[in-house]
């Protein structure tokens, strides 16, 4: 198919660690809350990282039948829970054809602690008490599948798995699906528990995680003492629709979806090119899709994950795209009060660049104080900041070297 489609957003949901619905989500980011806390998921006496930016009192059984929650991962809890407030929110459930309908939803790692916890059953037990449900609830696919199933959408119903891009990824796939002719609804976005014994112990292994126990000293992007990210858990959904088939429903439209770039370094397993070549084609895609808007009316939520290497790199990417306009950007990195949420962090970034233009009001880098010289660009240091933009670039970039990037416009 050839066609080429407007697309525009309808709906949205959130669960994060600074907020488990789209009101408390947005108040809490935009007034600097440190999602940041104590793990208490397992006990962290025996490791070298003891915080992380869980979710907070979330029941999903709030979402799901109590049946269906005990056959499901927690990153399934949690897509569905996203995945159900975008939908009531758009309110296109009865008003799409199931074969016109889909879902795309990422998670980079899928059901790990479903994997520990039955594989250390596996060990101590033998493989009689290993559970018929283990398989579907481990496997990354799905949170998509779940969701597709629920509100019978018999379109593609795919996982994107692609590390820390995968809500990125998903999303933009979703996109082209809608764009090109493929499908009118997508629900799409990502999700990601991997706040685990063994998840944890693999990322303080990598020397990824910031092993400092200071819950404000933790996640500091674009900050010369930064030493890591720390690991959260989420999920993010958006519901994406046809212009014209959101507009004969009467649909309320947050935003067009105007733009996607995916590319891949092809240079190392974790470390970002330090040429940032494939990182900034990435952007510079999403941002010709999206009509070359002017630096100066742009907020960029960047993947900010705190580490030294991905900063300086997508630093430079900015540069590379943008030339010395790249100062005229507004930019923030949320990671700074959610943690990095890995598969789900690109939907939710999604969701709060959106809300940061249609509200004019940009969210902060909170813990930002002292900025490293090689990330010099406007980060919007410790508070919210009004300003009026027209386009918003979502950054994500995953191990393998993946690159992503969507771009939203003010819907006109």
């Amino acid at each position: 198919m050839t066609m080429d489609r407007k697309v525009v957003v309808t709906g949205l949901g959130v669960i994060s660690p600074v907020g488990n619905d789209i009101e408390r989500f947005w108040k809490n980011i935009t007034s600097g809350v440190n999602g940041i806390g104590p793990i208490t998921r397992f006990d962290p006496s025996d490791f070298a990282v003891k915080i992380g930016a869980e979710v907070k009192d979330f029941d999903p059984k709030d979402y799901m039948d109590k049946n269906d929650v005990r056959k499901a991962d927690h990153n399934v809890h949690m897509g569905v829970a996203a995945a159900v407030q975008a939908v009531e929110d758009s309110g296109i459930e009865g008003h799409f054809e199931a074969e016109r309908a889909g879902v795309y939803f990422g998670s980079g790692i899928g059901g790990i602690e479903t994997f520990e916890n039955t594989f250390e059953k596996f060990l101590d037990k033998g493989p009689r008490f290993v559970s018929p449900y283990f398989i579907p609830m481990m496997i990354p696919n799905m949170a998509a599948g779940t969701i597709a199933i629920r509100y019978g959408m018999q379109g593609a119903a795919l996982p994107a798995v692609s590390a820390c891009a995968s809500g990125t990824n998903a999303l933009g796939e979703a996109l082209r699906a809608i764009r090109h002719g493929y499908a009118d609804v997508m629900i799409s976005g990502g999700t990601e528990a991997a706040l685990t014994r063994s998840s944890v112990a693999g990322f303080i292994k990598m020397q990824a995680l910031n092993l400092t126990d200071d819950v404000n000293r933790a996640s500091l992007p674009f900050h010369k003492d930064r030493g890591g990210f720390v690991i959260g858990e989420g999920a993010g959904a958006l519901v994406l629709e046809s212009e014209e088939h959101a507009l004969a429903r009467g649909a309320k439209i947050y935003a067009e979806f105007s733009g996607y770039g995916s590319t891949c370094d092809a240079y190392h397993m974790t470390a970002p090119d330090p040429d940032a070549k494939a990182g900034a084609a990435a952007i510079r895609n999403a941002w010709l899709e999206s009509g070359s808007p002017a630096a100066s009316e742009i907020y960029v939520n960047a993947h900010g994950t705190g580490t030294p290497l991905n900063d300086k790199s997508e630093t430079l990417a900015l540069k590379k795209v943008f030339g010395e306009a790249a100062y005229d950007l507004c930019i923030s990195s949320t990671k700074s009060m959610t943690g990095h949420m890995l598969g789900g962090t690109g939907a939710v970034e999604a969701i709060a660049s959106i809300l940061a233009m249609n509200n004019s009001l940009i969210p902060p880098t909170i813990g930002l104080d002292e900025q490293d010289p090689e990330c010099d660009l406007n980060c919007t240091p410790l508070k919210a900041v009004s300003r009026e933009v027209s386009c918003v670039l979502s950054t994500s970039l995953g191990f393998g070297g993946h690159n992503a990037c969507v771009g939203f416009k003010k819907y006109e």
